[in-house]
């Protein structure tokens, strides 16, 4: 029964997948990929578990290195553009989908989810970055964002890990 129990938290995991992807569109996906190797999180033969393993999951973690360093230039689009929000919200539906496949419940939901919590990570992002701006130096505020994508994917991963 607490099994059953904890995977009921599973949307609430996929959403918080999506809104890491939100913030940082490789934070999320690097995350899974550092907790999969890790033993946390097993994917066991899905179909993306390769992307998961060897060579794919060094790539993508070098990838959000880079993406976290990308963010602070100043020659950085906005995220609400549509080429940034897209991969967001596919980063946040891949991840989703990725914790409802760790606790056995259907793909498109998650993926669903972990898209809709990906814009609203974007939107969130955005709106509290500016905001904070006006306040802080830009640099502090985009590095306070930085811990936080970290932290809740970080989160989310050892929560999924307890579920599965």
């Amino acid at each position: 029964m607490a099994k059953q129990a904890r995977s009921s938290y599973a949307p609430a995991l996929a959403i918080g997948i999506g809104v890491v992807a939100g913030l940082r569109a490789l934070t999320a996906p690097a995350v899974l990929v550092w907790s999969v190797k890790r033993s946390w999180l097993r994917l066991g033969s899905l179909p993306f578990a390769t992307l998961i393993s060897g060579a794919a999951s060094k790539k993508i973690t070098q990838l959000a290195a880079s993406e976290l360093i990308a963010d602070k230039l100043p020659v950085t689009g906005s995220r609400l553009n549509a080429v940034p929000l897209a991969s967001r919200v596919v980063s946040g539906a891949v991840c989703g989908a990725t914790i409802y496949a760790v606790v056995k419940r259907p793909l498109s939901q998650g993926a669903v989810l972990g898209g809709v919590g990906a814009i609203a990570g974007a939107f969130a992002g955005y709106h509290t970055r500016k905001r904070l701006s006006r306040d802080m130096p830009d640099l502090a505020v985009a590095v306070l964002e930085d811990a936080f994508a970290i932290g809740g994917g970080v989160l989310v991963a050892a929560l999924t890990s307890s579920s599965s």
